[in-house]
């Protein structure tokens, strides 16, 4: 700085020192600071005060965003941020079909071209490495979105669900209604990109609240019996299950329980009304938004939404 220039990772005056020298407010100096933090020109450690973070002043970030599969609620995922960065950003979007190899194509070329790395990491399987793909990208730069990976160091952004902790607080916000059943079965198929979690907390609250339990990994060859309650994680598997039930003649809501996860317009319909588990995940896309345009390395857990309806 010695020449009038500034350089990335440069420190600059504190608040009161920059006050002293040109003899303004501290407020003034604050927000100018704060203002600049924002666009992504400071950031700032606690403690330690202000440094640079970017010299590209004017231009636009460039994200790179990188989802497991597309469905209606990736869509919300990626309205929602797209239009909190506004005109801030540039968007180059990827998809790899939870498939772990093309995953780490996709993230094996060089990082610097990009401003940040939004990141939904699924898998059907292989994902066993994945923190070790994930980690060679400057923390700086990441945004974990979704689900958080065991392994992955540093200071980084990440916006996630709590798997474990939703569905368990989300089936004993249902406890009154589920008390008339005596068995809960959740189908999870054997290959497929949910996380653990999920069971854990289902089993966790089974046994919690002395209901028998089944993990059920093929539905079409699951008898359907009276005093049941299903909990689905695919839509396809809730088509299946509903034409099960209806082929055995039982009514929902009475002598079957049905839970749906993800909440879709269609749901409010469907035999007068299936309860749903559901996450925010428009709320999920404009906080990873708010995290890259603020430059925090937060961790910000979205909350589930538990909705009763006839079908429990």
């Amino acid at each position: 700085m010695g020449e009038g220039r500034i350089q990335i990772n440069d420190t600059l005056p504190s608040i009161n020192e920059l006050s002293f020298e040109f003899e303004i407010s501290r407020d003034t100096v604050e927000k100018c600071y704060k203002y600049l933090k924002k666009t992504g020109i400071l950031s700032s450690v606690p403690g330690k005060g202000y440094f640079i973070n970017s010299i590209a002043i004017g231009n636009k970030l460039k994200v790179f965003l990188l989802f497991n599969k597309l469905s209606g609620h990736k869509k919300l995922i990626y309205d929602a941020f797209a239009e909190a960065l506004g005109e801030q950003a540039t968007i180059d979007f990827y998809i790899y079909n939870n498939d772990f190899s093309l995953f780490k194509k996709l993230l094996a070329n060089p990082k610097d071209d990009y401003s940040y790395y939004v990141i939904i990491p699924h898998f059907t399987e292989g994902g066993e490495n994945a923190h070790e793909i994930i980690n060679t990208i400057p923390k700086e730069k990441l945004v974990l979105l979704d689900k958080l990976i065991p392994g992955v160091k540093g200071e980084f952004a990440a916006v996630y669900e709590n798997f474990e902790k939703d569905i368990y607080g989300a089936l004993e916000n249902a406890l009154k209604p589920l008390s008339k059943y005596n068995c809960m079965k959740i189908i999870f198929p054997e290959q497929t990109y949910f996380s653990e979690g999920i069971l854990n907390g289902f089993k966790r609250f089974c046994h919690q609240y002395a209901f028998s339990c089944k993990v059920v990994h093929d539905i079409e060859t699951e008898p359907i019996e009276k005093g049941e309650v299903y909990i689905n994680l695919m839509e396809k598997d809730l088509v299946i299950l509903i034409e099960k039930i209806l082929a055995a003649k039982l009514k929902v809501g009475k002598d079957v329980g049905v839970i749906s996860y993800n909440e879709i317009p269609l749901k409010k319909i469907i035999l007068n009304g299936i309860t749903t588990i559901s996450t925010d995940f428009q709320m999920m896309g404009q906080r990873a938004a708010e995290l890259i345009l603020s430059r925090s390395r937060d961790h910000v857990e979205i909350p589930f939404t538990l909705i009763l309806r006839d079908s429990i």
